[in-house]
């Protein structure tokens, strides 16, 4: 097994659970776990694909108080995840010039390298691709939640996000139909990573909101709708 692999106790707090509640969801067959000489042994990149698509399918309630549970393992004093800090005007394309997944991977990954804290765009495109031919990550509002499978640390200088917003829906892989919202996730760990999410499925969640993103008249406009539903989510 890997070294950075959860045993019981460090998954327990990692997810905010007690070591029970951990042992029967594993025994249950609700977590992806292995025994390994007679111990519980869970992958981390498998613990985070499950959380991500907890992720995907719970309602706001229940996003706010994952988000809530990921501040609290992080530390005690973890500053709120505001996605207008991470995602800065240079950052955004809207709208984004692309047409196909890979020049929408590639494009993502050149707006993120506009911010200075991604030195790598093409490490960061090929490790974006991986995970998608993994499992896609389009969802079924049309809105995509690019990332690698683990986070690119060595290439990154801090967390960043980058946006981008086709003229017209584009397949993506999966089921989801066409995607045409485009959220390029470059987390330095884990933890940031799911607390990033968590907070970036809260602010898609609203159809209202993520219609205003999509008819933005540029890049400045685009950063405002976020900053003010960064306020609404805050409150």
């Amino acid at each position: 097994m890997a070294d950075d692999d959860f045993d019981i106790s460090s998954l327990a707090s990692f997810l905010h659970l007690l070591p029970a509640q951990i042992t029967k969801l594993a025994e249950r067959n609700k977590l992806p776990g292995r025994r390994v000489g007679g111990q519980w042994r869970f992958s981390r990149p498998e613990i985070n694909q499950w959380l991500e698509e907890r992720i995907g399918v719970s309602d706001d309630p229940q996003l706010a108080a994952m988000e809530i549970n990921l501040e609290r393992v992080e530390s005690s004093s973890a500053e709120e995840i505001q996605i207008a800090m991470l995602l800065p005007v240079e950052a955004i394309a809207a709208p984004l010039n692309a047409r196909t997944r890979g020049s929408v991977i590639a494009n993502m990954c050149e707006l993120a390298a506009n911010t200075g804290m991604l030195w790598d765009p093409g490490k960061m495109a090929e490790a974006v691709t991986d995970r998608e031919a993994m499992h896609p990550t389009a969802l079924d509002i049309g809105v995509a939640l690019l990332h690698p499978r683990r986070p690119q640390s060595s290439i990154l200088g801090e967390s960043i996000l980058a946006l981008g917003i086709t003229g017209q829906g584009i397949p993506f892989g999966g089921t989801s139909g066409l995607t045409d919202v485009f959220f390029l996730i470059c987390a330095t760990d884990d933890h940031q990573h799911l607390r990033i999410l968590a907070r970036l499925s809260r602010m898609i969640n609203d159809p209202d909101w993520l219609a205003s993103l999509r008819s933005a008249a540029d890049a400045i406009d685009t950063h405002q709708l976020i900053a003010s539903r960064d306020e609404e989510l805050s409150e």
